[in-house]
């Protein structure tokens, strides 16, 4: 308890903590992303369930794995040694976290460009995801995108309270934005492709960070930004050409 308290009353933990919440918060769009799109595919009254659960599942991974620091520190040693390169079990876990993200990523856009082909030789009726299919997907990320991030935590600070409060702050913010998010998203086909796009460029970014090959975060973040800059001004742009139509039309 007094260690709490001396927590609690440090300035420097504060400013470690909110660091750290930024950090969880920014990182958990991707997350966030991968589970909108996944969910979306599940009949309605089924998705915000499935998006409680995977977020959930985020948290319980995280809490989880905090509680294995000691472990997941060691994660970072190399096990084996490929092309003169020695590999950890996090550039392992890293690389085949970014093919299935680049994998599925790849999948998604090619049914929504050329629907017909997931259709062959299931007669008319349409694909619909199963929630044990999404949920399992959703786990798989979850994995990844947990390890990274506890590593990444572990770096910033050494107090296990302020990495669980920032954490739960993290988690807590993608519970409540991820019916929005994902509405949103659904409502919107090209915001689906360009999230799509951002899904791969993390995944790449992953693969590469597996073998080495570090890519600032801030560099992946700003191209997001970016291209959602230019898409919000082709939504308005959309929108303002429908207006004018419809008051032509009056």
């Amino acid at each position: 308890m007094d260690y709490i308290l001396a927590l609690a009353t440090d300035p420097a933990a504060w400013v470690a903590f909110a660091t750290l919440a930024t950090m969880e918060i920014v990182l958990g769009i991707d997350n966030l992303l991968f589970i909108s799109i996944l969910t979306n595919k599940l009949p309605e009254e089924q998705r915000s369930k499935a998006r409680k659960l995977g977020i959930g599942a985020a948290l319980i991974l995280r809490l989880g794995l905090l509680g294995t620091v000691a472990v997941i520190v060691q994660l970072t040693e190399p096990v084996l040694t490929a092309f003169g390169q020695g590999f950890s079990w996090r550039d392992i876990i890293l690389i085949a976290g970014g093919l299935f993200l680049v994998w599925k990523a790849t999948k998604e856009i090619h049914h929504r460009v050329d629907p017909d082909t997931e259709m062959e030789g299931a007669g008319a009726s349409a694909v619909t995801a199963t929630m044990t299919a999404v949920i399992g997907q959703i786990l798989v990320l979850d994995l990844v995108f947990s390890i990274d991030s506890i590593i990444t935590a572990v770096g910033m600070t050494d107090h296990i309270p302020i990495m669980v409060g920032a954490v739960v702050l993290a988690v807590t913010v993608m519970l409540i934005a991820a019916d929005p998010l994902a509405k949103f998203i659904e409502g919107n086909p090209t915001i689906i492709m360009l999230a799509l796009g951002f899904l791969m460029l993390i995944g790449t970014t992953l693969i590469a960070d597996g073998f080495g090959v570090h890519v600032p975060k801030g560099y992946i973040y700003a191209a997001m930004a970016f291209s959602a800059l230019i898409e919000a001004l082709n939504m308005w742009s959309r929108h303002s050409r429908r207006k004018r139509a419809r008051d032509t039309g009056a």
